[in-house]
């Protein structure tokens, strides 16, 4: 690593957790400026694209953007990040890890296993892997075990001025941060959900729905195209609405198979 002060960015959606980790760094490498301490991956994500830091610590599991995803995006926004994981998986993710080369922290972090971390990331003076990355993160993500994820919601009720109504969540083209609630947006209009978008992509399919800003998430299947401009920004054309939506720079990387 060179003789800059180093930076980096953490995510993790557990506020104790959270802590904890920046209380444990603080010990374990005091030069290391914490630019950004992320409750979520959206968050994360365009700390890392604005700042582009050396290091990121990400939690795998949060909710909308994961590690995974915000790694996958990183390796493209910001190439010179090296990715630490912190993981509460066991044997798995340690062989997975020690494959790819990738560095990791197993919950709970003990001293000793962050402080050799540390020293590994103080000594590496090359870019990440990409291709070492991009393989590990296919390998986490096709069987990585997911039993404790809910359900995804298939409902929704939601406010139309004085009208209450029940929306299939199939038919959602997108959702927009309204303050501390979320508009739900149809064919057939907009109401408005009492639940922070954030609160929202927990309960979501990921799998059909994804955050193209830190203010909307969009149903893949309510996509018409995707068009990037010069600016690295992409502009999503929807089947049942006239209006269009920004994609944010940081975000197109997770459109780039699209």
């Amino acid at each position: 690593m060179s003789d800059a002060i180093p930076t980096c960015v953490i995510a993790e959606d557990e506020a104790l957790l959270r802590q904890a980790l920046l209380d444990q760094l603080a010990q374990a490498w005091p030069q290391l400026q914490v630019i950004a301490a992320c409750e979520d991956g959206a968050c994360a994500l365009e700390a890392i694209a604005e700042h582009q830091p050396h290091v990121a610590f990400l939690d795998i599991r949060m909710p909308g953007l994961s590690g995974l995803d915000v790694a996958a995006a990183a390796a493209q926004v910001s190439p010179r990040t090296q990715i630490v994981f912190v993981t509460a998986y066991d044997q798995y993710a340690v062989d997975a890890f020690e494959r790819g080369a990738i560095d990791y922290l197993l919950k709970p972090i003990t001293a000793e296993r962050l402080a050799a971390t540390v020293q590994r990331l103080q000594l590496r003076a090359d870019r990440p892997d990409a291709e070492a990355l991009a393989a590990l993160l296919e390998r986490l993500g096709r069987n990585l075990p997911r039993a404790d994820d809910p359900e995804p919601l298939t409902w929704i009720t939601a406010s139309a001025g004085r009208e209450t109504r029940l929306i299939l969540v199939d038919d959602v083209a997108y959702f927009r941060a309204d303050n501390k609630y979320t508009t739900v947006v149809t064919a057939d209009g907009e109401a408005l959900l009492r639940t922070p978008i954030r609160e929202l992509m927990t309960v979501l399919d990921t799998s059909t729905f994804k955050q193209i800003h830190r203010s909307t998430i969009v149903n893949l299947k309510a996509i018409a195209g995707i068009v990037r401009d010069d600016s690295g920004r992409g502009t999503v054309r929807l089947k049942s609405r006239p209006e269009t939506l920004t994609v944010s720079a940081p975000y197109m990387a997770l459109f780039r198979h699209m």
